[in-house]
């Protein structure tokens, strides 16, 4: 074994024996055994299933939205299928143990230590891939070399992983991405289930099947909770955290991503820096910005913003929307554009809780409408401006370039009242030939007309569950 004179072999084995408890005991460890299973669980595993397919599977997603877990929770499902305890393993590829250590050399280890003739019929999880260098390299040449057995990677420095799995993998990986939790999934992991029914809305004069609150008070307070903590599942579970949400989100996620992964990947010199231009991005989430603007009040170079701001995205920390104009046309030259947190509750994280009343609220509303969305596929989601007006949220037709749709994203009951003020929407209905449009409320329902348009208004906490649970209901057919 090249290497191993650093760390002995039989320390080694020994760390894997630790990690890999089901050996033995033939179960997952408890701690993983009494979490809730994610609802993306159902779209994963059959991936993991595929052994007929020569490839390997990457699990991709921002820190702390449960990649560990879901490998767990998938390797006592492969347990209960009748899968053979040995023939399972997991590795931790960021424990420093493993430093001088090549992908082949752990598995030789992992033979080594379960005695094994050969790897056929295995399943190999490598978790916090990115961790390897030319991880991508490594594990083609093992999907290669290896037919019959399945590798399964997960990885948080999406950049690395996104970029290397297309070009070096092409063929040989299959992507899978975990994002942060939808609010129908924060629904799920909180047992609240029982707030919501199946029944169905006025739209476009017909009838649409649609999730419905059973109380909307009591589902609006689910989501304020869901802004402000509502990404990642072990926040939901815990209240100790939710208390402590500055040190535990800030240390662990923001602070790991901008101070370790992104300077690692990029040679990022000024790590302060960064980290103050995502807390002001942060702060003004939902705001539209400009490279001119966003220059004079951080006092950052615009080439250098530029690569900031797709260093962040890349991390699944932000999302950048572009502006089209009244018909959907993409502007020549991109002078503005706005810039959402993946998901509002880590806005919470570098602040303070926000309240129902807040001035902030509109914008955190629209941040966690916009994260439900982020779960779909190559979805054009822009916004829409023009001198005289703007709609929130224009979804495009990438192929004829027209809009498909377009919703106005309030935090307000007073268009609900008063649906002859919604000028931009009528302005933008009018010119794409749309006779109905969707607008957000606080808790207001029910279809309002002005003129020859039909607005059907919806409480914006039950548009944001009904997102994401078409999104999974999507992908499940897809899959």
């Amino acid at each position: 074994m090249k290497n191993s004179r650093l760390i002995p072999s039989d320390k080694i084995i020994e760390r894997l024996q630790y990690e890999n408890p089901w050996w033995i005991t033939r179960e997952i460890p408890m701690l993983y055994k009494e979490m809730s299973k994610r609802l993306y669980f159902d779209l994963f595993y059959p991936f993991v299933q595929e052994t007929e397919i020569r490839r390997a599977v990457v699990l991709m997603g921002p820190r702390r939205v449960g990649k560990t877990v879901m490998m767990f929770h998938t390797v006592e499902q492969l347990l209960e299928d009748g899968i053979h305890a040995q023939r399972i393993f997991f590795v931790g590829i960021d424990n420093p143990i493993y430093v001088q250590l090549s992908l082949q050399d752990i598995l030789d280890l992992c033979k080594e230590s379960l005695q094994l003739e050969d790897l056929k019929g295995c399943y190999v999880f490598f978790d916090e891939i990115q961790y390897l260098k030319d991880w991508e390299r490594h594990l083609k040449v093992l999907v290669d070399l290896y037919p019959e057995t399945k590798f399964i990677v997960s990885g948080s420095a999406a950049a690395a992983l996104r970029w290397h799995s297309t070009e070096s993998g092409a063929g040989r990986f299959t992507d899978f991405m975990l994002p942060p939790l939808t609010f129908q999934e924060f629904i799920h992991l909180k047992d609240k289930n029982h707030l919501i029914y199946k029944g169905q809305i006025q739209y476009g004069g017909k009838e649409i099947p649609y999730c419905l609150p059973v109380n909307i008070d009591e589902l609006n307070d689910e989501f304020l909770e869901y802004l402000n903590f509502g990404g990642y599942p072990e926040v939901v579970l815990s209240e100790k955290i939710q208390k402590d949400m500055g040190r535990y989100i800030k240390n662990d996620i923001v602070d790991k991503v901008l101070l370790r992964d992104l300077p690692g990947l990029y040679g990022i010199k000024d790590v302060q820096e960064l980290n103050r231009f995502f807390t002001y991005l942060a702060y003004n989430t939902g705001n539209e910005f400009s490279y001119e603007a966003m220059s004079k009040e951080s006092g950052i170079q615009k080439d250098t913003l530029k690569k900031y701001l797709e260093y962040l995205e890349s991390a699944f920390l932000i999302k950048v929307i572009h502006k089209v104009d009244i018909t959907a046309k993409r502007l020549r030259r991109i002078t503005s554009f706005k810039v959402y947190l993946t998901n509002p509750s880590l806005r919470t994280a570098l602040f303070s809780p926000i309240k129902g009343t807040d001035d902030e609220m509109g914008n955190m509303v629209e941040t966690a409408i916009l994260s439900q969305w982020m779960h779909r596929d190559h979805l054009d989601l822009t916004y829409a401006r023009w001198k005289d007006g703007e709609v929130d949220l224009v979804l495009v037709d990438d192929k004829k370039f027209k809009p498909i749709w377009g919703v106005e994203i309030k935090w307000s009951n007073r268009y609900f009242e008063k649906p002859q003020e919604l000028s931009s929407l009528i302005q933008f209905c009018k010119t794409n030939g749309f006779t109905s449009s969707l607008v957000t409320s606080i808790d207001k329902q029910g279809t309002k007309k002005t003129g020859e348009l039909s607005f059907t208004f919806l409480p914006a906490s039950v548009y944001a569950y009904n997102i994401g649970e078409n999104t999974l209901r999507m992908k499940s057919t897809l899959y």
